[in-house]
C-alpha cells in the first residue's frame, strides 16, 4: 500500500522565534507552505522563499495537508485552530508548541471531536539549531502517521525520537526542561555565590571543565552570566511559561519536588524585570548588587 504523501502544510506561529526559521526550512526542503502570524508582518521575510503569507489561520490550512501550530501557549494554539475551517480539510494537526500536559490534553479532545489525526511533537532546541535544522523533535501519534510526516520533520529537525501514543512528547519535553531549568539556575546561584564571596566566578568554569561535573550548557550560559551578556536565544519569559508547565505537571501527578517550584518563582521574579533577555539573566536576580559587601 502506498503511503500517501503530505506535501502542503499551514505553518500558525510561522512569524515567531521558532516557528519563523522552522517555516523557512521546510519551504527549503521543497514543500509548499502556506504562513500565518499573529502579527502578521513578522512573517513576511517568507516570501522571499516562496511562502504563502496569509491573512487568517483559516486561510493558510485551506488545502492544506497538515496544519502546523507552532504558537507561544495553549491559549493562543487552542484560538488559532477554532478559527472556523482550520481543522476541516487537513488530514494532520502537528502540534510543536511548548504548552504542557494540560494543554496537550485539550488539544488531543479537540483532534478526537473533529475527527483530524494528531501528533505532539514539541522540539529540544532554541533558535540556534531551529535555523540549522537540528531541532531535536519529539514525537507521539498514531504509527500510521510517521512515515508520511518523516519529510516535513527531517525539514526541521536532525533527528526525531517517536515516545510513544500523543501526549508523551510532551511530558518529555517537560522532563527535559526540568533538567534545562536545574542547570540554569544551579549555575546562576553557584556564580553569585562565588561573586558574593569575592571569587572570579570564571574559577567555577575552570575547575569543573571537562569533568565529570561538566556540562556544556553550564559553560556557555556562565560565560554570559559572567559578562552580563544576555542576548536572547530562548527568553526568560518564555522560560518562566516553562517553569509553570513543569511545575504544574509535577502538581498533576502528585509529586512534591520543591527545587521545581522553587525555580518557578525564581524565574517568575525575573521575567517581570529582565523577561525579554535570555534565561540565564535569572542569574541578575541572585547576584550581589554593586557595591554590596
Amino acid at each position: 500500500m502506498t503511503t500517501p504523501r503530505l506535501q502542503t502544510v499551514a505553518v500558525l506561529g510561522a512569524g515567531g522565534r521558532m516557528g519563523l526559521p522552522m517555516t523557512r526550512n521546510l519551504a527549503r526542503a521543497g514543500l509548499t507552505v502556506r504562513a500565518w502570524n499573529r502579527t502578521p508582518e513578522k512573517a513576511d521575510p517568507l516570501r522571499e522563499d516562496g511562502v504563502r503569507v496569509c491573512a487568517s489561520a483559516a486561510e493558510a490550512a485551506d488545502g492544506a495537508d497538515v496544519v502546523l501550530s507552532m504558537l507561544s501557549d495553549a491559549d493562543a494554539v487552542l484560538a488559532a485552530v477554532r478559527e472556523d475551517g482550520v481543522l476541516d480539510g487537513p488530514s494532520v494537526w502537528l502540534q510543536m508548541s511548548t504548552i504542557g500536559v494540560a494543554g496537550t490534553d485539550a488539544c488531543t479532545a479537540l483532534a478526537r471531536e473533529r475527527g483530524i489525526a494528531f501528533v505532539d511533537a514539541p522540539v529540544l532546541g532554541t533558535v540556534q539549531p531551529a535555523e540549522a535544522g537540528t531541532l531535536v523533535v519529539l514525537g507521539s501519534g498514531p504509527q500510521a502517521q510517521r512515515e508520511p510526516l518523516a519529510p516535513l520533520l527531517d525539514a526541521v529537525g536532525g533527528r526525531t525520537l517517536w515516545t510513544g501514543e500523543a501526549g508523551a512528547g510532551s511530558r518529555l519535553k517537560l522532563v527535559a526542561n526540568a533538567w534545562l531549568l536545574a542547570i540554569v539556575e544551579g549555575a546562576a546561584e553557584a556564580l553569585a555565590l562565588a561573586e558574593g564571596l569575592e571569587l572570579d566566578g570564571a574559577l567555577l568554569l575552570e575547575a569543573v571543565g571537562g569533568g565529570p561535573l561538566d556540562v556544556p550548557y553550564l559553560q556557555s550560559k556562565g560565560r554570559g552570566m559572567l559578562d552580563r551578556e544576555f542576548a536572547p536565544a530562548f527568553t526568560l519569559a518564555m522560560a518562566a511559561k516553562d517553569a509553570g508547565l513543569v511545575d504544574d505537571a509535577a502538581g498533576m501527578a502528585g509529586l512534591r519536588l520543591p527545587m521545581l517550584r522553587a525555580i518557578r518563582e525564581r524565574f517568575d521574579e525575573g521575567a517581570q524585570t529582565h523577561g525579554e533577555r535570555d534565561l540565564s539573566a535569572t542569574f541578575l536576580t541572585s547576584a550581589p548588587s554593586p557595591g554590596s559587601p
